[in-house]
């Protein structure tokens, strides 16, 4: 471990051309609500980078962020109109958004940082699953005791999978968004019903993962 704490992450920083003057970058980013300078290293003439755990928190925070978000939105669209409408109108965004994840992966984007996502053990047992624990998200939706709301994010895997390969599903044996202590994950084909659900976004898609279904 000693050792991966030196590798360090260009990606995450500024090079010193994309620095303004003092005056001008305290007014650009005080305009947001942030002063991101006294968080992060920036390159300078040294060529200083952001060490590799300062880089996962910063992940780590903005995966907190992604969580709030999502919790936001779903808690509003449930009072608006209603737990099955909601429901359903939450998971149909989750479809949409796996869908627009996919077509940047395949133009060559990246799909989730390699660092700050999960912050425990990742990964494949003899049986081929896929374990994972220490779920950054999921721990923002049990801080919040919204489970009900957070597990319908994990919706994800599935919609995500099935845009990059419709043949088959990434679907969760154990969730940790669910109240489990990890998130196994397996990968089986789907059926031609679940397929014709998926591109027409049908309510019924929401059985895709029988696992983010149970009570």
């Amino acid at each position: 471990m000693k050792g991966k704490e030196n590798i360090f992450f260009k990606k995450y920083c500024f090079s010193s051309a994309q620095i303004k003057p003092e005056k001008e970058r305290r007014q650009s980013l005080n305009e947001v609500g942030f002063y991101v300078l006294k968080r992060c290293k920036i390159l300078s003439d040294k060529n200083e980078v952001v060490p590799l755990r300062e880089a996962t928190k910063e992940v780590e925070v903005a995966i907190t962020r992604l969580a709030l978000l999502h919790l936001s939105f779903s808690k509003i669209l449930f009072e608006e109109f209603g737990e099955t409408k909601g429901s359903e109108l939450v998971i149909k965004s989750i479809m949409e958004y796996g869908q627009r994840i996919a077509e940047m992966v395949n133009k060559g984007g990246d799909d989730l940082p390699k660092w700050g996502v999960h912050s425990g053990e990742h990964y494949q047992d003899e049986e081929g699953r896929y374990i994972v624990s220490g779920c950054n998200l999921a721990k923002t939706f049990k801080q919040y005791n919204e489970l009900s709301f957070g597990r319908l994010y994990c919706y994800i895997d599935a919609a995500k999978s099935m845009s990059l390969d419709p043949l088959q599903k990434l679907i969760h044996k154990t969730c940790e968004a669910c109240g489990d202590d990890r998130c196994t994950f397996d990968i089986v084909p789907t059926t031609e019903e679940e397929r014709e659900h998926f591109f027409n976004k049908d309510k019924n898609w929401r059985y895709i993962d029988p696992r983010l279904v149970e009570d």
